[in-house]
């Protein structure tokens, strides 16, 4: 089980929920996009495949439920479009999908460093604050996990991504010309925790049992 598989975020523009079965299909239909995993430098997957990432999140590491798959995040959630969730009792959650947020532990000698990564997949959800609400609230619940210490990596040519990782604070502290991406850092200390708890302060947390979290 992974760290975030009963909690729900609530926020004014997304919702984030734990990514389940039920997010697959979606999910699999937008990494067709050539744009996409050209932007997430991702390689395109089988259904099944993306079924099995899935699972590998959603089961212990050294569970034998699921097939071997490479390594997935610790704390994943899909992005879900607030208005329209509210909007829309009994609306599923698959056609409220916009994207997902993901977080991973690239250093196992340093758990206090997480490597964040966010996609809003649906052309007509980005440029409108979605993604950096996201961010925000995925930065907000694992700081309180542990996390004091950030790194997004971002391919050069995806300006809009780099300039929302600047304005949550995020400092340029490295570039590879061989990847072509530039690495950014944010560091948590007392002030910073303080200015991601201000901008945060009306995300809910709730609990999630497979899809039950009904919109409010």
């Amino acid at each position: 089980m992974r760290l975030n598989q009963n909690t729900l975020l609530l926020g004014k523009k997304v919702v984030l929920v734990p990514y389940t079965s039920e997010h697959v299909p979606r999910y699999h239909e937008w990494m067709k996009s050539e744009e996409l995993q050209r932007l997430t430098a991702s390689e395109p997957l089988t259904l099944e495949q993306e079924y099995a990432m899935q699972c590998s999140w959603q089961e212990d590491a050294d569970s034998e439920e699921c097939p071997p798959t490479s390594p997935s995040p610790e704390c994943t959630f899909i992005v879900l479009d607030a208005e329209k969730w509210q909007a829309q009792p009994g609306a599923t959650e698959e056609s409220c999908m916009v994207g997902d947020v993901n977080l991973f532990l690239t250093d196992l000698e340093d758990l206090t460093l997480g490597e964040i990564e966010v996609m809003i997949a649906e052309p007509s959800c980005r440029g409108k604050g979605l993604g950096t609400e996201a961010v925000l609230a995925m930065l907000s619940y694992v700081t309180t996990l542990g996390l004091t210490k950030f790194e997004a990596k971002i391919g050069q040519g995806n300006e809009p991504s780099i300039r929302m990782f600047q304005k949550l604070h995020f400092e340029q502290v490295a570039t590879s010309s061989v990847f072509q991406e530039v690495t950014l850092r944010l560091t948590v200390s007392e002030s910073e925790h303080q200015w991601l708890l201000e901008q945060t302060s009306h995300v809910e947390e709730k609990p999630y049992r497979d899809g039950s979290a009904e919109p409010c």
